[in-house]
């Protein structure tokens, strides 16, 4: 079909390979739907939330609390998110998945596994079962979106802390760790491990500070803590990278392992999935690590301006679609991507042909 689809294109009123990415994402669409006129008309935002114990080790501007905060404003419509995704005519999904919020939020489905991760720079984040069950979350709720007729999901999130574990998923599955000889021992306190003999060899260029960004807004000196905390919980959890699911359970979070799903199960449905952020692409990258065929489903939406998620593009084949210097998450990059989805659907049905022009292909 996608030879068909590429056909098709060569043949519009155009030079070939003019219209650039929206060539590749219409037969790429083609592909997964099995027409060369695919379509995006039923959209969807699925927005992840959970909380995180590393937290407590002071790697955020904002306390955990104000993720059910934003989970409570996800629900009235008033997240950017929600406002982007009016404009393009997407429904938005908000799952509890893991938050530390008591009882349920009126508007958001509850699927909690459990009431936030524990603290990764200590011991593991979750169990293997619990990332398990996050994962059947996100399952669960494509498959719902599947029989609802949805053709693309955005991936969304909420979780203060979270782009933490981000980061530490980038370094393992990526290999940018830092040398044994400056690792951060597990005893050393959070402040030695950001500003002892392991800051010191992470400001002289380690690989693993450099996919450390500034998720809600730290300064210098806290990146360089945020590095260490990182720094200490993969020597503390000695994840294996051959096992994507033990990855996940000692280093991610809730709500990652949640879009993990949503990522697998749209591989099983051929459901075409836009990637945001650093959080987005982290899930969408240990889905890879578990299912490689998965990234067939995958456009990566924007560039964020963390600096892990370039590379986990990198790592899974992505080009970003869109580079408008964001880092908000919830999804708002993937949302701003869906008309470019929508503009290459309407192309390749609504343009005309050399044929219709009564002339050769050129």
């Amino acid at each position: 079909m996608m030879q068909a689809a590429k056909e098709r294109w060569d043949f519009l009123t155009k030079p070939p390979g003019s219209l650039g990415k929206l060539e590749e994402i219409g037969i790429r669409l083609a592909g997964l739907q099995g027409t060369v006129f695919p379509k995006v008309d039923k959209r969807a935002v699925v927005v992840m939330c959970g909380d995180h114990g590393v937290t407590e080790e002071g790697v955020s501007a904002f306390p955990s609390e104000v993720t059910g905060l934003m989970m409570q404003n996800f629900a009235n419509g008033k997240a950017a998110v929600n406002v982007l995704a009016r404009q393009m005519s997407s429904d938005v999904l908000v799952v509890d998945v893991g938050s530390r919020v008591e009882g349920e939020v009126p508007g958001v489905i509850s699927r909690k596994v459990r009431q936030g991760t524990a603290n990764f720079a200590k011991g593991p984040a979750m169990s293997r079962e619990e990332a398990e069950q996050a994962i059947a979350v996100g399952v669960e709720i494509v498959e719902q979106l599947h029989q609802q007729g949805v053709q693309v999901v955005a991936l969304g999130e909420m979780g203060i802390g979270n782009t933490t574990p981000s980061a530490a998923l980038a370094a393992v599955f990526t290999s940018k760790s830092v040398p044994e000889s400056s690792r951060a021992t597990s005893e050393g306190s959070a402040k030695d491990a950001g500003h002892g003999k392991a800051g010191t060899a992470l400001a002289n260029g380690s690989t693993l500070l450099q996919l450390v960004g500034r998720g809600t807004g730290i300064d210098d000196e806290k990146v360089l803590h945020k590095a260490g905390v990182i720094e200490r919980a993969i020597e503390v959890n000695q994840p294996d990278a051959s096992d994507p699911l033990d990855v996940l359970a000692k280093l991610g979070g809730l709500e990652i392992a949640g879009l993990v799903g949503v990522v697998l199960g749209a591989w099983e449905r051929k459901i075409a999935v836009l990637v945001d952020g650093v959080i987005a692409a982290a899930a969408a990258l240990v889905a890879v690590k578990m299912q490689s065929q998965a990234k067939e489903i995958l456009f990566a939406s924007h560039l964020s301006q963390e600096p892990a998620h370039l590379v986990m593009l990198q790592e899974m084949g992505l080009q970003p679609l869109l580079t408008l210097d964001m880092r908000l998450g919830e999804g708002t990059g993937a949302v701003l991507a869906m008309p470019l989805l929508e503009a290459s659907c309407r192309l390749v049905e609504e343009m005309a042909t050399f044929a219709d022009l009564g002339l050769d292909k050129p």
